[in-house]
C-alpha cells in the first residue's frame, strides 16, 4: 500500500473538499493517507522542507517548486473576487513608503506576492500568521495589513479600513480569475500514483458539493470563525466550477501569475513554469 503524506489547510473552503477524504467516506483507492492540517504558510515551508508528497500550498510557493512538484487538476482556489484585503487601522492611508509597517500571512503566500507586485516601495513588511493580523491592526501594533481567509468578510465589524481589494485589481489588470492556491504533487510519485490522488480528491470534492451540510462539522472544528454562515460564506466564494478542474483558463492565470513575479525578480527568470498535470 503506497503511503501518501497529506497536508490540507484549516480554511473552511479546504475543509470542505477533503472532509469525505479525512473521514473516508470516499475511495482511497488502495492508498493510506497520513493527513496534517496546518496554516497556509506552515503548509508552503512543509512542502519546501519535503516533509509532504501531496499538499494545499499558495500558488506563489508553487512558482518556486514547478521543478519537482505539478498542480493537480482538482482542488484549486482561483477565482473573480476572491483576493485578499489590503486593510488599514485608520481611514484614508494608503502604503507609500518603507516607513510604514503591513503585516502579511506569510512570505511564500500569494497574498504577500500581489502586494509585493502592487506596492513595490513599500519595502517594510513582516509576516505573521493570518489570524494575528487583524487583532495586530486593532491595537495598532502596524499601519497595514494583507488579510486572507475568514477575515474577508469580518474586517468591519473589527472597526478596519478597507485600502485596496488586491484581488480586483488583478482581475483588473489581467482579466483574469486570481490564482490563489492549489493541491501541489511530488512529481516522483509517478502517473499511477499521482492519478489515484487526483481522483480521490475530486471524488471527496464531488461528495461535498453533493451534500454540503455533512462537511460543516468538520469546517466548525478547524476554522477561526465558527459561524455557519461564514463558513458557507467562505466556501461559496472560493469553491466554484475551477475548484473541481483547473482547465485552460486556470492554467493561463498560472502563467500570468509566474510571468509577472520574473519580471519584477520575485523569482528566478530562468525558472521552470508551474504546470497543471492535466495528463491525470
Amino acid at each position: 500500500m503506497t503511503t501518501i503524506r497529506l497536508g490540507i489547510s484549516t480554511c473552511p473552503n479546504d475543509t470542505f473538499a477533503f472532509h469525505a477524504l479525512m473521514n473516508k467516506l470516499v475511495d482511497w483507492r488502495g492508498l493510506e493517507f497520513q493527513i496534517e492540517l496546518l496554516d497556509i504558510q506552515q503548509l508552503n515551508e512543509r512542502l519546501f522542507a519535503g516533509d509532504f508528497d501531496v499538499a494545499k500550498a499558495s500558488f506563489h510557493a508553487g512558482l518556486s517548486l514547478a521543478d519537482r512538484m505539478w498542480v493537480l487538476p482538482s482542488g484549486s482556489a482561483l477565482g473573480f473576487g476572491v483576493g485578499p484585503l489590503l486593510l488599514s487601522c485608520q481611514a484614508g492611508d494608503e502604503p507609500c513608503d518603507a516607513s510604514q509597517l503591513t503585516l502579511c500571512p506569510g512570505e511564500h503566500t500569494t497574498a504577500s506576492l500581489l502586494f509585493s507586485l502592487f506596492y513595490p516601495l513599500s519595502t517594510r513588511v513582516k509576516q505573521v500568521v493570518f489570524s494575528e493580523i487583524m487583532p495586530k491592526l486593532q491595537r495598532l501594533e502596524a499601519n497595514f495589513g494583507v488579510c486572507i481567509h475568514e477575515g474577508r468578510f469580518t474586517w468591519q465589524q473589527q472597526g478596519l479600513f478597507l485600502v485596496e481589494d488586491l484581488g480586483t485589481r488583478w482581475e483588473r489588470e489581467t482579466q483574469s480569475p486570481l490564482p490563489l492556491g492549489g493541491i501541489l504533487a511530488a512529481k516522483s510519485l509517478g502517473g499511477d500514483v499521482l492519478t489515484r490522488v487526483q481522483q480521490t480528491i475530486r471524488d471527496s470534492l464531488l461528495f461535498a458539493l453533493g451534500d454540503p451540510g455533512a462537511t460543516l462539522p468538520t469546517q466548525r472544528h478547524y476554522a477561526q470563525e465558527f459561524d455557519d454562515e461564514v463558513l458557507m460564506q467562505h466556501v461559496n466564494l472560493y469553491v466554484n466550477d475551477w475548484t473541481l478542474s483547473l482547465g485552460p483558463v486556470g492554467s493561463s492565470a498560472l502563467q500570468q501569475l509566474s510571468q509577472r513575479a520574473k519580471a519584477v525578480g520575485l523569482i528566478s527568470a530562468d525558472a521552470p513554469n508551474i504546470e497543471v498535470a492535466f495528463f491525470l
